[in-house]
């Protein structure tokens, strides 16, 4: 009760970007972003964070003209490491002044180098090749007090190490009026626990690859196209995860939700579509199917093991472009549908709708320029009912709604703009996110239904820029 008047979380952010040129021909840039946020408090979620710290670091050294041989050469070190501690602290759960507090304590933390080289052919062509690793480590466990002591010590996800080997090549190439470009990449990877616990290593390859093809059949219709092959490993969570919770008669459950044995995701994908261009109006119309093999899928009904591979498919289309009434005055929209479908059902289940594939989506927006840097703009954002979703893993029905929002941005002085607007002017109450049981969400107390979250309602806002 004391805490119900709670901010929701506080943050300070710290973004820096440095950029020198060494010499004519060399570049360095360093960008870093620090976050931290304390007492993250998550309306739909069973708990809440004490602290979400993050640190995110990249570093890009270019070397360019170095001879036939490299256009542009660079190297890359990227690192991220995150801290996370979900806590029961502030809820009625944890008992009178949270003497029976838990606490699910995790970090990651990932390290990354890649070099790449690029030269030019002597038929107008580009290659790039390079080399990629990486190494994430995943390391979680769980802290209890009082009652929740028992589970004191108990690992969530055991130390893992993901490490990541790959190479990759890719071709660009004119042909008069057809445009072709191809890579491929071949990965190797291992994802290692610490052993504590007994469980396994997996150890995965793969080779992927694509060719995508453009044509421009005259000057308004060009035709694009192309197939490809690309694969996902499994994460520590999905592989690894342990629950902790106290059962009846003081009973410590250690169940493992991850799945050791899990395979690799492989998707192979078609796109085709064509681009057309009129005096006042231009148009993109894109198809896509794509066939998932051992597509990585949670199952609700299950006590353990609970991620699973399935084949699934999932395709679409997608209309969008401009339409300009005169120079000053413009509408742009777009339109996408898809779906997705497992070949059969999950074990114990009878559906086969794939989780988390939103409805047909339309957004449609109208803008005048009616001074030079100056424009209003209003813009319709609507989505069709969420009704083929997959029920037997937490998802359900979401109606169909219709948002307007509206913005406009005015040059005051040299170097000062200002932007206003408002979105959801209509104070619509509606929902984009789905209950997919992925997540840890809440349920509605005897109804025991997955509560929903819907999205905000009229929003103001007023930013100021200055440039010199």
């Amino acid at each position: 009760e004391k805490y119900r008047d709670m901010d929701a979380y506080t943050k300070q952010t710290f973004m820096g970007k440095l950029y020198v040129d060494i010499t004519q021909n060399q570049e360095l840039a360093l960008s870093y972003t620090a976050n931290r946020s304390d007492d993250v408090l998550y309306p739909s979620s069973k708990m809440d964070a004490l602290y979400d710290d993050s640190d995110i670091l990249n570093l890009e050294y270019r070397l360019s003209n170095l001879g036939g041989w490299s256009r542009e050469l660079e190297l890359q070190y990227y690192y991220s490491k995150v801290e996370h501690p979900m806590s029961t602290f502030y809820r009625v759960s944890s008992g009178p002044g949270s003497v029976n507090e838990k606490i699910s304590k995790l970090s990651t933390r990932m390290d990354g180098v890649k070099l790449k080289n690029v030269f030019d052919l002597s038929d107008p062509a580009e290659i790039l090749y390079g080399l990629d690793f990486s190494k994430r480590n995943w390391d979680g466990h769980y802290i209890g007090e009082g009652m929740q002591a028992p589970v004191d010590g108990l690992v969530s996800i055991d130390d893992v190490d993901t490490k990541n080997k790959a190479l990759f090549v890719e071709l660009d190439k004119d042909y008069d009026n057809f445009n072709l470009r191809a890579g491929a990449r071949y990965d190797d990877t291992s994802i290692d626990p610490a052993g504590t616990l007994g469980e396994p290593t997996n150890d995965y390859t793969a080779l992927s690859g694509f060719v995508f093809g453009t044509y421009e059949v005259n000057r308004g219709t060009r035709l694009f196209g192309g197939v490809g092959q690309s694969s996902r490993v499994p994460d520590a969570r999905e592989l690894y995860f342990h629950g902790a919770m106290i059962g009846n008669m003081g009973m410590v459950m250690h169940p493992q939700i991850g799945t050791p044995t899990l395979e690799q995701t492989t998707n192979t994908e078609i796109d085709l579509g064509m681009e057309n261009s009129f005096a006042n109006l231009t148009l993109k119309t894109k198809f896509f199917y794509s066939w998932l093999n051992d597509f990585i899928v949670y199952n609700a009904d299950k006590m353990k093991n609970r991620f699973e591979n399935v084949d699934a498919a999932i395709y679409g289309v997608e209309f969008s472009g401009s339409y300009y009434a005169t120079k000053d005055l413009y509408f742009d929209f777009g339109l996408a549908y898809q779906r997705g479908k497992k070949d059969h059902p999950l074990e114990g289940q009878t559906g086969t709708h794939l989780a988390e594939i939103p409805p047909l989506k339309l957004n449609l927006a109208f803008s005048y320029d009616y001074m030079p840097n100056s424009y209003g703009r209003l813009e319709l954002v609507a989505a069709d009912d969420w009704d083929r979703y997959d029920a037997e893993n937490g998802e359900q029905y979401l109606d169909d709604y219709a948002v307007l929002n509206f913005k406009i941005k005015q040059d005051l002085t040299r170097g000062f703009e200002i932007t206003a607007g408002v979105d959801n002017i209509t104070n619509e109450t509606y929902a984009v996110s789905n209950t997919y049981q992925d997540l840890t969400l809440l349920t509605g107390g005897a109804t025991d239904e997955v509560m929903l979250m819907n999205e905000p309602g009229r929003y103001y806002y007023l930013n100021g820029t200055y440039r010199f």
